[in-house]
């Protein structure tokens, strides 16, 4: 589904990413693991266009999407849930949910889809006409994600869903990340948790600098003595 060849991108001086090739098949969980600073965030979001890159290539279902306006990614069917959750906190939780649609001119689709975010994430209902601001941090975290399933994407790319939540509620982000994956979207994960995410993913990939130093499947990348060392808290 995603192919990305030699990426290259600057943060001013600063080389981000390094020739960096991954790809993410049709039906998959595939996850990023790295320390803070490895480039994984800048990954994300070059690929939706919001750091330019310098060189290399994005290919989404077999077309060049290297340079394109970000809405027009959004529309091919790409959506980021960015790290701290980014909701519009004046808006009410529904007002959000809409906000998710903004490209789409399905009206009828969109009140269903809404509602399909309401069966999913219950908590969302109930707190419908509150003020986005005012949720906890694991409610916001539902409605970032709801608002990007809103745009129906095919690849749903999470940086960080986890980040800062309590003990149960990381249980619950990532059975919902499970539940999603099940109704056919493919994943594409940057979690800080990478024993959870790796238990989950089909492939992962470990992002050192910049560039990528080892890959594999997610079960084996969880049993490599060096990914656990360094990343995983255990010798």
């Amino acid at each position: 589904m995603l192919q990305i060849n030699n990426l290259e991108v600057y943060y001013g001086g600063i080389h981000a990413l390094r020739g960096v090739t991954l790809q993410v098949p049709d039906n998959k969980i595939v996850t990023l693991v790295g320390a803070n600073g490895a480039g994984k965030s800048t990954l994300l979001r070059a690929i939706c266009n919001q750091v330019p890159a310098a060189a290399g290539k994005v290919w989404f279902r077999d077309q060049d999407i290297t340079g394109k306006h970000t809405v027009d990614i959004i529309k091919r069917g790409i959506t980021l849930v960015p790290e701290g959750r980014r909701i519009f906190a004046n808006l009410t939780v529904l007002e959000n949910l809409h906000m998710g649609a903004y490209a789409r001119k399905d009206k009828a689709g969109v009140n269903r889809d809404i509602e399909e975010m309401y069966a999913l994430f219950p908590r969302l209902q109930e707190r419908q006409t509150q003020i986005a601001g005012t949720l906890s941090g694991g409610e916001q975290q539902m409605l970032a994600i709801a608002r990007a399933l809103m745009s129906r994407p095919t690849l749903l790319m999470m940086d960080e869903p986890s980040l800062g939540l309590a003990p149960l509620l990381v249980k619950e982000v990532f059975r919902i990340i499970r539940d999603i994956h099940s109704q056919g979207t493919t994943i594409l994960l940057i979690e800080q948790n990478a024993t959870a995410a790796l238990q989950i993913a089909d492939y992962g990939y470990v992002l050192e600098t910049g560039q990528i130093v080892l890959e594999g499947p997610g079960q084996e990348l969880a049993v490599n003595e060096e990914v656990r060392r360094a990343y995983l808290g255990k010798a």
